[in-house]
């Protein structure tokens, strides 16, 4: 496929044009995933929990994720990457540049934060900087001691309404994109409605404009429980590449996520 870039996907959405993003870490997986099609690939923090055994998300360091994004740049056939800046390396606007730029020269075409509109600040700055930014409201697994684990977001009126707030906050102080985490359906698809940059779900029903799952859930070899808006596409596959195809397919026609991968 030819290289996909924000203008892609600002395109795609104002078309109504759903695409898929899934993870990897390395070279290999990176040239499977970009060969199937898939428009975006997010080197996440989630490679604590995958490939280093963690419990968290929290151990990761910037030098770790800017090794992963190399190594997945290096395999990548013209998907878009996405790198997560991890625990506390934003915590300040200038850390924020300082970590930004490590996974930007690395490879990165766009990075990732978790946090609501107290981000805005940073996340100025970066875009002033000419780095994009992909904001990550809802459930946010940096933050989930304080959150008290992983539950759901945002299923209050007042919460509900202050994620949309944070939303056009962060639209205007210059996020190129959204990441929805463990929303209720309907206050992802109002979110979605309301912004005019991409909005990308997880566990955020069908109506964003486009989902991410962990590649290592996909294919159902993640050990332990499977969450509720993971579906397992080697279950009807031939091989990886066709799971990964089927993927990339299914978020594009509408069929996935399907209603049981939601919450109310």
């Amino acid at each position: 496929m030819s290289n996909i870039t924000l203008h892609t996907l600002s395109a795609r959405k104002q078309a109504g044009e759903k695409f898929a993003v899934l993870t990897a870490y390395d070279a290999t997986f990176a040239h499977q995933v970009s060969s199937a099609g898939i428009e975006m690939i997010l080197v996440g923090d989630s490679l604590g929990m995958v490939l280093q055994g963690q419990d968290s998300t929290l151990p990761v360091s910037v030098e770790e994720m800017a090794y992963h994004t190399a190594c997945v740049a290096r395999g990548n056939q013209g998907a878009m990457i996405m790198a997560d800046l991890p625990f506390m390396s934003y915590a300040t606007p200038e850390q924020a540049m300082d970590s930004a730029a490590a996974l930007m020269q690395a490879g990165a075409q766009i990075v990732k934060l978790e946090g609501d509109a107290w981000l805005c600040e940073s996340v100025s700055l970066l875009a002033e900087r000419g780095v994009p930014v992909c904001a990550h409201l809802g459930l946010t697994p940096q933050a989930v001691n304080k959150l008290g684990g992983y539950r759901v977001q945002g299923r209050d009126k007042h919460s509900a309404l202050k994620m949309l707030e944070d939303a056009k906050a962060l639209e205007d102080a210059g996020a190129s994109m959204l990441l929805l985490e463990c929303v209720p359906s309907l206050l992802a698809e109002e979110i979605t409605r309301n912004v005019d940059i991409p909005v990308i779900g997880i566990g955020a029903g069908p109506h964003t404009d486009a989902q991410v799952l962990v590649m290592h859930d996909m294919l159902g070899i993640t050990a332990g429980r499977t969450p509720k808006f993971v579906k397992n596409f080697m279950a009807e596959a031939d091989s990886i590449q066709d799971a990964l195809q089927q993927y990339g397919d299914q978020v594009r026609d509408g069929r996935f996520p399907a209603e049981e991968h939601g919450f109310d």
